[in-house]
This record gives C-alpha cells, structure tokens and sequence, in this order.
C-alpha cells in the first residue's frame, strides 16, 4: 500500500514538473500563453520610457510635434506651406531644448539612485534633488511653451482634429492594454 501511494505520488509529482518544464520553455521561446512574455516587455518599456522622461509631467501633455509629424500629409490636417515652416521651427527648438536637458537630468538622476542605494542620507541629496527639480521643471516649460507655440500656428479645426487624433489612439491603446489583461485572466470576467 504505501509503496502503491509512493508510486503514485512520484508520478503526479514527475508530471507536474514536466509541465512546469514545457511551459517555461514555451515563455523562454517567447510563446507564453496570454500574451505573458509581451505584456511583460511592454511593461518593461513604458517605465524604461518613464525613467527616461526628462519632463516634471510624465504623461497627460500631448507631444504636439510628434503627432504633427505624423500627419504631416494628412489630407484631413490640411496644413498649407506656411504652417509648415513654422511648425519645424518650433520643433527644432522644442527637440534642441529637451535634447539640451535630457542628459543632465539623466545623469543627476541616476547619481541621485546610485547615492541613496549607497546610503547617502536624504539631507545629503537635497542640493541634488532641488538641481533636478529645477531641470524637470525648464524641460516642461519647454514642452509647454511647445504646445502654445503649435497651437498658435494651427486652426481650432485642425488643432480639434488633432486631439481627436490623439483620442482615439489612446483609446486603442488602453483597449488593446485590456485585451491583454484578460487574455491573462485578470480582467475580472470569463476568458
């Protein structure tokens, strides 16, 4: 009897790890089932896009220039040839701003991290902090002066088409986002 239930217990224990097995060699292949392995790079990414943001606002403010960009040639944008040239005026000065800031912010950043995992003590790093602060806070006025220089320059239609533009691209995102989230069973619903 107790070698039967022996047996048997080694057997259910041998299929469990076998299982276990075949599905981490599935998520090492990048074939997780849900979805698993590119929700987690995707997640990887957008903090990675967060931690990299020299901005005081991390979200919420659109990029006016990058989503002119896009539509460029949009027929439904319409923008004429004057419109254009500045445009790509204040997008070099907006990108050359930023771009200015970007590596101090990073660096003081990343020499804040690095002091307090040492244990650099909180008073110790305030000069620092305040520095970034301050760094954070030009790079946004930068961004902020952008979006009122862009919409000076552009129509209340073509900015309205714009933002709607901009709508619905964030509303497939957070779509897709919760396709993704049910997919791996946490949506609170059935598969």
């Amino acid at each position: 009897m107790i070698k039967k239930l022996t047996i048997t217990s080694l057997t259910a224990l041998s299929l469990l790890l076998v299982t276990a097995q075949a599905e981490g060699m599935k998520c090492q292949a990048g074939k997780c089932g849900s979805g698993m392995m590119k929700k987690m790079k995707q997640g990887k990414k957008m903090h990675k896009m967060r931690m990299n943001s020299p901005f005081l606002i991390k979200h919420g403010l659109p990029h006016m220039t990058k989503m002119v960009m896009r539509s460029w040639d949009d027929a439904k944008l319409a923008l004429n040839d004057e419109q254009k040239g500045k445009l790509l005026l204040v997008r070099k000065e907006t990108m050359g701003g930023v771009m200015k800031l970007k590596p101090e912010v990073m660096k003081l950043r990343k020499e804040i991290v690095q002091a307090s995992k040492a244990g650099t003590k909180a008073a110790a790093l305030k000069a620092k902090v305040d520095k970034l602060a301050a760094l954070e806070s030009e790079a946004t006025m930068v961004h902020l002066t952008c979006l009122d220089k862009t919409k000076a320059i552009l129509t209340a239609e073509q900015y309205s088409y714009l933002m709607e533009k901009r709508k619905q691209h964030m509303m497939k995102k957070k779509e897709k986002m919760k396709s993704m989230k049910c997919a791996a069973g946490k949506c609170g619903g059935k598969k």
